[in-house]
């Protein structure tokens, strides 16, 4: 069974993933992200915390992508942290560890500088500011 628990730190939500992320399971997380979306603009980041994810396929590789876009279309980040040794080779072969802003804990994607609040370029906004190779 998989869950999506949100809950507000500040400006910013966490989004706590629990359980299976794939095609039966990722409407639930594009509800919870529409939902943050609807805040607009002015709401802060958003940290998915992954350390309760058991599993993670393309089709829920690809609900976190479109979040990311749609966050970076609002020139908000989206930061995951805790990620599974599984899901975070999986990045790395398909070079998203180079799209996604990684952090090892909660905390540490919470305290995340300023600079990545902002996309760093209008021009585009699917780019987050941290892990893009130059």
């Amino acid at each position: 069974m998989f869950s999506v628990d949100v809950r507000q730190d500040g400006q910013r939500s966490v989004f706590a993933l629990r359980g299976e992320l794939d095609y039966d399971s990722m409407e639930q997380l594009h509800e919870a992200g529409e939902k943050e979306l609807a805040k607009g603009r002015e709401a802060g980041p958003v940290v998915i915390d992954c350390a309760a994810l058991s599993f993670c396929d393309s089709s829920g590789i690809s609900a976190l992508l479109r979040f990311h876009q749609q966050m970076s279309l609002q020139s908000r980040a989206l930061r995951l942290a805790s990620v599974p040794t599984k899901v975070s080779r999986l990045f790395e072969l398909t070079g998203l560890d180079q799209v996604f802003s990684v952090h090892a804990d909660v905390a540490d994607a919470l305290t995340a500088g300023r600079r990545e609040d902002v996309a760093p370029d209008a021009q585009s906004p699917a780019r987050s500011s941290e892990g893009h190779r130059p």
